[in-house]
């Protein structure tokens, strides 16, 4: 098993999926259940919704995208396009979606004006430390995902398809499998630009 700085290390971006799983689907929704379950959110807010996306499902997702998309790009676009989401998303094992609950951000809003113009941003850094954490368990779990963001010309159909409340807001998908390369080296700004310590 990898430890949290191992998985940290080799977490990248996969662009080049398979739709097998080192894993058991309820493996793959412990690994969601616990993340849901133990991160912080700014006054406890919890505002995260997380979605699992699997088999017939997952690829319903992307063909939304795809028909989705061909009506607002060229043929030309489109063509590469449908490549890469067939290659790259559609081909994983599962597709996760992260949402935001806007209802409970107005809540928090109207009990907290003070904050209230907070609240949206501290909604959306929620959404980060969920998405990091599932990407960083896929990771050790030994897939391989990404992260992609085909909202917002997406969310009324995908809400519609599931059957998910108006106020859930569509953050990102991370469609996830085995990986089928190794990514290449990523580049890295100084640490000396990027972090500073005083003594």
């Amino acid at each position: 098993m990898k430890t949290f700085e191992e998985a940290i290390k080799q977490r990248r971006s996969h662009y080049a999926l398979s739709n097998r799983s080192p894993v058991p689907d309820s493996q793959i929704q412990e690994i969601i259940d616990t993340v849901v379950t133990n991160m912080p959110s700014a006054f406890n807010s919890q505002t995260t919704r997380v979605v699992l996306l699997l088999d017939k499902q997952h690829q319903t997702l992307w063909n939304i995208v795809k028909d989705t998309l061909r009506k607002h790009i060229s043929p030309e676009a489109y063509a590469k396009t449908q490549e890469k989401v067939d290659k790259s998303f559609a081909s994983g094992y599962g597709t996760i979606l992260f949402f935001e609950d806007q209802l409970t951000v107005q809540q928090l809003q109207a009990k907290f004006p003070s904050y209230a113009a907070n609240f949206p941003v501290w909604s959306q850094q929620t959404s980060a430390i969920h998405q990091f954490s599932i990407w960083v368990m896929l990771e050790e779990a030994g897939f391989g995902a990404s992260l992609q963001h085909y909202n917002p010309i997406i969310d009324d159909e995908v809400k519609a398809t599931w059957k998910l409340p108006d106020n859930w807001q569509l953050i990102s998908q991370m469609p996830f499998g085995v990986s089928l390369e190794t990514p290449g080296d990523k580049t890295s700004l100084p640490l000396e630009e990027r972090v500073c310590v005083f003594r």
